[in-house]
């Protein structure tokens, strides 16, 4: 059996630590009161969130993706599989509404659990693990270095950047 690689470093990325920031970020933003007013428009979709709608994005997909991710592991066996969704996902769309409504607390602990299990997991990856591809609808083929990065990495970075600068009243 392949070992464990011991960072999720395959390419000078390090997950691992922008995981811990992301980590200490939500821990910081879950503290401080919820800022008013909506986030500017994504550059790819015109949705403008409210706070408790970007943290309940962030409680529902870092979960997901790594649903996604396991599965392309999981079913990889030479041919990429097909993972994900767009941002138009009914059940995407629905998870964010219903979750507005929650404390930000709560949605804020659900994150931190997500982020928890997504590290042990990430540890436990191998190389040949890390190499599986997938193939999403409109990202194309990716493995899944660029999946964890792309979807989950860079997507939560996004979001608490948008809580900063709410908080921050730009």
């Amino acid at each position: 059996m392949e070992e464990p690689i011991q960072s999720s470093m395959l390419d000078g990325t390090d997950f691992m630590a922008r995981l811990d920031a992301a980590s200490a970020s939500v821990a910081a933003q879950a503290r401080a009161e919820a800022p008013a007013g909506l986030t500017e428009p994504d550059p790819s979709a015109d949705e403008r969130w409210e706070a408790a709608q970007v943290w309940a994005h962030m409680a529902e997909f870092v979960g997901y993706w790594h649903e996604q991710i396991e599965g392309v592991i999981g079913e990889y066996a030479g041919e990429p599989v097909p993972f994900g969704r767009v941002k138009t996902d009914p059940g995407r769309l629905a998870a964010i509404e219903v979750g507005r409504r929650e404390p930000i607390p709560m949605l804020a602990g659900r994150v931190q659990e997500e982020l928890s299990e997504l590290r042990r997991f990430l540890g436990r990856l191998t190389v040949a693990e890390w190499a599986a591809m997938g193939r999403h609808q409109t990202a194309g083929e990716m493995d899944v270095e660029q999946m964890v990065g792309r979807f989950v990495v860079d997507h939560l970075e996004e979001h608490l950047d948008q809580l900063d600068r709410l908080t921050a009243g730009t």
